[in-house]
C-alpha cells in the first residue's frame, strides 16, 4: 500500500471518530430549573442547551437572541405547539406547563439547532 493511501486511510478513520464523539458522546450540560424561569441566550445556539423543570409547574423560558443569523430568529416547541419569532436583542418569555415527565426538544425553525426540556 502506498504512504498516500495509508494517510487517507488513517485520516478517514479519524474523521469517522470525531463526528461520533462530537454528535454522540458529547457531554450535555444539563441546568436545574429552581425558580419559575429561566434566561436561554441564543448565540450560535441555546445556552443553556438542556434545562431541567419540574413536572406540572409553569416555567417562562426566556429566549434573549443575540446572534443575528436568520436560522435562530425563531424558535419552535413542537410538543407545546409553540413557534415565536425572536427580535435580535429583545427578550421573549413562552410560559409552558409540561403535564408529563420526559424530554422535549425546541429547535430553530430551520431545525438546525436544537435544545431540550427535561421535565422530572
Amino acid at each position: 500500500m502506498e504512504l498516500d493511501k495509508i494517510f487517507v486511510a488513517l485520516f478517514s478513520l479519524g474523521g469517522i471518530l470525531f463526528t461520533y464523539w462530537f454528535f454522540l458522546m458529547r457531554n450535555e450540560k444539563e441546568v436545574a430549573v429552581t425558580s419559575d424561569s429561566i434566561d436561554i441566550t441564543v448565540e450560535g445556539g441555546y445556552q443553556p442547551e438542556v434545562i431541567s423543570i419540574p413536572k406540572g409547574k409553569t416555567t417562562k423560558l426566556n429566549f434573549l437572541r443575540k446572534d443575528p443569523s436568520s436560522c435562530l430568529e425563531e424558535v419552535v416547541l413542537g410538543d407545546f405547539k409553540v413557534r415565536k419569532t425572536l427580535p435580535l436583542n429583545q427578550t421573549v418569555t413562552i410560559p409552558i406547563t409540561p403535564q408529563k415527565e420526559g424530554e422535549y426538544v425546541f429547535s430553530c425553525g430551520m431545525n438546525m439547532f436544537h435544545g431540550k426540556i427535561k421535565v422530572v
